[in-house]
């Protein structure tokens, strides 16, 4: 394989412009993940956590963190000063803090217009090129991860998005208008493509000019469709906004018909006086 100069659009994609959260705090979420992995099963990686997150910020619904929560971490959110699922309450704080953080920067994000993904106030999901680092270690430690099964770039996040997505499906459902309609489907589809292995030939590498191609172009177009999909789902929902429950009222008895209530009487001389 060879290695090529990343192309306009994957230079869209460099990630580390607009975070509040440094590389080393992302990295100290990764520990904390680690670490409930050793109590917790199913613990994900940040990276579905991430995708996680963004879909919960343009979800049609707001969904208070004590209902996600559960669904995510299968923990409930700890109180203040307690340690909930975590190793201690100091551990719970700052995975908090830094949680909240992150999310602020992602709702920033999705909330401003840019005109590309390149902006430095556009949203970036934190991802990795998992196959990307593979390749870029001594032979010797790239052989022990032979046969191993690598994720796709992006393909965790799209994971993690979705799995938010079939968690709360009503808030999901198409609304009554066919444009609108085709454009929800038209968004998912572009995430759910992302879902997908990387099966073309790899010819950039993403973060590394000089590293070993690991995602194909088809890989880096799909990445910055599902990013701008994110965007138009942000849109559309704030144009439809909450959905309203329908409320069945009972049809009523008629006026000469006995009442509900038992007494004997007609409906007219009793409760429907």
């Amino acid at each position: 394989m060879t290695t090529n100069t990343p192309t306009e659009s994957a230079t869209d994609l460099e990630m580390s412009q607009g975070y509040s959260l440094s590389p080393e705090e992302f990295d100290e979420i990764d520990t904390i993940l680690d670490d409930l992995r050793t109590r917790h099963d199913e613990i994900p990686q940040w990276e579905f956590c991430e995708g996680f997150m963004a879909a919960l910020v343009v979800c049609r619904r707001p969904i208070a963190a004590d209902e996600y929560f559960p669904v995510l971490l299968d923990m409930e959110v700890p109180a203040p000063g307690e340690a909930g699922g975590f190793m201690d309450a100091a551990q719970a704080a700052r995975f908090m803090a830094l949680w909240t953080r992150r999310w602020d920067d992602v709702v920033r994000g999705l909330g401003v217009e840019i005109n590309g993904l390149d902006d430095e106030n556009a949203y970036h999901p934190e991802v990795m090129d998992v196959r990307g680092a593979v390749a870029s270690l001594p032979e010797e430690d790239r052989a022990k991860m032979e046969g191993e099964d690598l994720p796709s770039f992006g393909q965790v996040w799209a994971l993690g998005f979705m799995f938010a997505v079939e968690s709360w499906p009503e808030e999901w459902a198409a609304p009554r208008d066919k444009e609108a309609e085709k454009w929800l489907d038209a968004s998912l589809q572009a995430i759910v493509a992302l879902t997908e292995d990387d099966t073309d030939e790899a010819t950039i590498s993403v973060f590394d000019d000089n590293g070993p191609a690991s995602v194909s172009q088809r890989r880096i177009n799909d990445f910055s469709d599902a990013v701008w999909a994110v965007y138009d789902l942000r849109e559309l929902w704030r144009n439809f906004g909450p959905r309203v429950e329908t409320v069945r009222k009972e049809a009523e008895p008629g006026r000469n018909d006995p009442c509900h209530c038992g007494s004997g009487k007609k409906y007219k001389k009793c409760h429907g006086a």
